[in-house]
Formats: structure tokens, sequence, C-alpha cells
């Protein structure tokens, strides 16, 4: 049987190590989460045979990303095979070449021997195709996800208004990225957003394929706490909470 007192200093101890804990989780920076969102084999496009001269520049164009991957992006593309990795706007550096081993790694336990593949994670997208796809909009290659919980108002103004804006200031102000994190009040909520292109759209591509797929994909926005769609070319997201460090205000 434990005494009062040493029951006592138990439930302190116990209590001094979850206010640390909740003070360590407090400080992790929001965007070190990487988790798994979807994958998609290109079962039209065909698989390779182990071996093979497809299996072997696949190895060197993925070495190559290897190396490349601190910069945030890297891409190669010709009649035969094309490839594309793309991270987060804030996620560069370690951070992207984690996300990038991590989805080779699952794009071939995910889609064994077939040539054309497509894995997204929450810092990254990578994408293989056996065809030349570089600078052109994927239609096809794309979900999206939203927050169960419904507003009691109709959201679907607001929150198309929030991503045009967004979307405008990405290829206007930082066009070597065509990203953006964004915040904005209304109604006194704090609502946070995020638009990205691959960076192998031009500018016009981009905001094409953000205004497409925002309109395409009303159903999983409108009346929605928050939501997220994801493609092969573009991808964006709003909360009622933060999820990027850093975003800037919108009007």
């Amino acid at each position: 049987m434990y005494s009062l007192s040493s029951l006592l200093k138990r439930l302190i101890v116990i209590h001094v190590l979850a206010i640390q804990l909740l003070l360590i989780n407090s400080e992790l920076p929001l965007n070190t989460t990487n988790a798994y969102l979807n994958h998609k084999c290109l079962v039209s496009k065909g698989k390779y045979k182990p071996g093979s001269e497809y299996e072997d520049r696949l190895k060197r164009i993925m070495k190559g990303f290897y190396s490349g991957s601190n910069k945030g992006y890297d891409g190669f593309g010709d009649s035969t095979l094309s490839a594309i990795l793309q991270c987060r706007g804030d996620s560069y550096g370690t951070e992207c070449r984690d996300c990038f081993v991590t989805a080779l790694a699952a794009l071939h336990r995910r889609c064994p021997w077939y040539k054309g593949k497509i894995i997204w994670y929450d810092q990254c997208l990578l994408s293989i195709s056996p065809k030349y796809t570089i600078g052109q909009i994927d239609y096809d290659d794309n979900f999206c996800m939203f927050n169960a919980k419904k507003l009691s108002w109709n959201s679907a103004i607001t929150w198309a208004t929030f991503l045009n804006n967004m979307t405008t200031l990405a290829i206007t102000r930082d066009k070597n990225r065509m990203y953006l994190a964004g915040k904005r009040l209304l109604k006194g909520d704090m609502l946070y957003g995020m638009v990205q292109c691959t960076k192998d759209l031009s500018t016009q591509a981009c905001e094409e394929c953000l205004m497409f797929n925002t309109v395409r994909f009303q159903h999983c926005l409108n009346y929605r706490r928050g939501a997220r769609f994801m493609g092969r070319s573009c991808t964006f997201r709003f909360e009622l909470y933060p999820f990027i460090a850093k975003s800037v205000q919108i009007i």
C-alpha cells in the first residue's frame, strides 16, 4: 500500500512531466509532420522488368534527385521517362530529402515494377511516368480530402475568394516557388490556407490548374471546416487552425 505522502509525490511528478511534454510539443515547428496521404499506381502505363533499361535509367534519375532534393524541387523529362519531385514550399534541405527517401521507398513497395506511379505525403510529391509530362497540367491524377465537420454557414464564396487571392499572390510575388501560405480573419475565425504548383508549370498554367480544381472540387470544399486538394500539378488546402509555421495576411 502507498502512503498518502508518497502518492501525492507521484502525482506531482506525473503532473510536472505532463507539463514538460506539453511545452515540448508546443515548441515543435508546424511543418515537421509528414503523413502519408495517398498514392496511385498508373496501371495503364504498363510495367518494366527487373534489370531492364527502364529500371536502370530510373535508378540513375532517382540518385540525381537525392542530391538535388535540398532545393525543394527536381524534374526530368524525355519521351520515355518523366519524373518530378516537389516538396512543400516551406520544406527544403533535410526535410525535403527525408520526404523523398520515404516516398521513393513507399512507391517501390506499393507499386512494384509499374512504369507510372505517384505518391503524396504532407511535405512532398513524387511522380514518375513513361511519357513526357514536364510543363503539362495533369487533370486526372488527383484527389480531395475534407474535414467531416461542417460549418453552419455557406463557405463556398469565402473559400473561393481566399484561394483566388492566395493564387494571385503565389504567381506574382513568388514566381520561383509558386507557393503561398496565408491567413484571413472572417466571422471571428482565422482561416489558414496554402496553394502551390509544381515548378515545371508556367505561372499561367499554375493559375489555370488551381482555378480549375477549385471549381471542380466544390463538393469537397463547400460547408467544410477544412479540406485539401492534392494533384500532380497543383495543390491547395484550407483549415481553421494553423498547419504551416509562416503565413502572410490575406485581405
